[in-house]
């Protein structure tokens, strides 16, 4: 879990553009310290979140609490505990840096941010599996990095019958983990030698009604 930063103000940025009416029922996955949650509580959402880390999970349920905000949050493994439910929105901001191949998987703190050699180690998940939980109308919203790929994500949406489009982009410096493995990106071909800035997207699902 991280403090919010670049990519969690861009996506309730998207949140507040998209304006889910009071009672709307709202899926906040990897909620880390719930900032998104709150957002569209605040709006009067019907809001749950969801999180794999037991310490995001304190930490969205503590917020809630200072706020006074009615946010039901649960512990599982991306869609696992909302199988059963269906949403006006979904919103989503998961793990996205690519990371060297350790032969295990994140752990520890990386886990917020480190997401595969390609940074799709949830992308993909999410593009597959969160379809199937938006009501007819529903919208996802997902931000993440254009260094993983916001063409595949795009392209996968589609394949499973939204209509997916890129409705906000953002331009940022790098922060201290790109730059820990700027060499890296560079060699595996995910980062252009000039590239010095890193772009943020917001991706827009709509399921047909």
């Amino acid at each position: 879990m991280y403090a919010p930063q670049d990519d969690t103000e861009l996506l309730a940025e998207a949140l507040r553009e998209e304006g889910p009416p009071p009672g709307a029922r709202v899926l906040d996955v990897g909620t880390g310290s719930g900032a998104l949650a709150l957002e569209a509580a605040r709006q009067g959402a019907e809001v749950t979140a969801v999180d794999v880390s037991r310490r995001a999970v304190w930490t969205a349920r503590l917020n809630a609490w200072l706020t006074r905000l009615p946010v039901r949050i649960r512990r599982g493994n991306l869609f696992a505990p909302v199988r059963d439910r269906t949403y006006d929105l979904i919103l989503a901001n998961p793990p996205y840096v690519p990371a060297p191949d350790a032969g295990r998987g994140p752990h520890g703190r990386a886990r917020a941010w480190d997401a595969g050699r390609d940074g799709r180690l949830l992308l993909d998940r999410i593009c597959r599996d969160a379809p199937a939980l938006l009501r007819p109308g529903g919208v996802l919203l997902i931000v993440h990095s254009a260094l993983s790929g916001s063409d595949r994500t795009l392209e996968l949406l589609r394949a499973a019958g939204l209509k997916a489009s890129v409705v906000r982009r953002r331009w940022i410096a790098f922060g201290p983990v790109l730059r820990s493995r700027e060499d890296w990106l560079r060699r595996s071909g995910l980062l252009a030698p000039a590239e010095d800035r890193e772009e943020l997207v917001v991706i827009r699902a709509e399921r047909p009604c």
